[in-house]
Order: structure tokens, then C-alpha cells, then sequence
């Protein structure tokens, strides 16, 4: 055991096995829990929250661009993210998420308004068979 200069035991954590593979190279598998959120081997999904939606829109981005999709246009800012948000009320609705949208990202805001710091990215698995027609949702596959 290794103790800091208080006293208290320090936990190492364990250095990891070899270099980070970024996610659009290496999609994670079904079941798989990477980096706080889950994957079915299609879509990656994970729910991101900070103390205001700038933050947390800063730590979606920043997650993209290390994951490997730093290339995948994004709103600049959380104000032009916001533009994004449907006002509530009754409305003809032609798209049922609630968000920004371009493949293979979602960036959505939560269907409970009172989550309005918390984002949730969706993350789909370029490399997989109908991967365009399961991003629009359509099913059949």
C-alpha cells in the first residue's frame, strides 16, 4: 500500500494497457460500458451534465474530438446548440428527437425540461451494415 503525505492510502489507479484507440476507429462492441456510457454495437450512447449547458456542450465537443470526430460539423457554441431546442407546445413534429443531428451524431437535450444542463450523444457505428438507415431510424433492418 502507498500512503499520500496525510496519511491516507492512495489508489493507483492502473496504467492502461496500450494507447487509446479513438472510437471511430474502434467502435465499441455490444454491452460494452466505454467512457461513461453504453453501447448495442450499432449506437453509443452516453448522457453528459455540467453546471451549465456551456460547460457541458464544451465537454461533448471536447469528447467528439478525441473520440475522432472532430471532423463532424457542430453548432460553435451552446447559445447556436440551443437554437436547436423545439419550443414546447403542440406542433406538427417531423423529427421525434429533439436536437442537432448530423450523421454519425446526434447531440439531443433530454425530454424532461427540467434537465436543462444535461445533453445526451449518440454515437453511430459507421462500419456497420445499414448503419445510414438505422441512424434516420427506419427500421427493417
Amino acid at each position: 500500500m502507498q500512503y499520500d503525505e496525510f496519511g491516507f492510502v492512495e489508489v493507483v489507479a492502473p496504467a492502461p494497457a496500450g494507447p487509446h484507440i479513438p472510437m471511430r476507429e474502434q467502435f465499441p462492441v455490444a454491452g460494452a460500458d466505454y467512457m461513461g456510457g453504453q453501447s448495442d454495437g450499432w449506437e453509443y450512447r452516453s448522457v453528459f451534465g455540467g453546471a451549465k449547458l456551456a460547460y457541458t456542450y464544451e465537454m461533448v465537443k471536447q469528447f467528439l474530438l478525441e473520440e475522432g470526430y472532430g471532423d463532424v460539423p457542430v453548432p460553435a457554441n451552446a447559445e447556436q446548440l440551443r437554437l436547436f431546442r423545439r419550443p414546447r407546445g403542440r406542433q406538427l413534429q417531423l423529427f421525434g428527437e429533439q436536437g442537432y443531428i448530423h450523421n454519425p451524431v446526434k447531440i439531443l437535450f433530454p425530454p424532461d425540461p427540467r434537465q436543462h444542463n444535461t445533453l445526451i450523444l449518440c454515437v453511430y457505428n459507421e462500419q456497420a451494415p445499414g448503419h445510414l438507415l438505422r441512424f434516420h431510424g427506419v427500421t427493417g433492418i
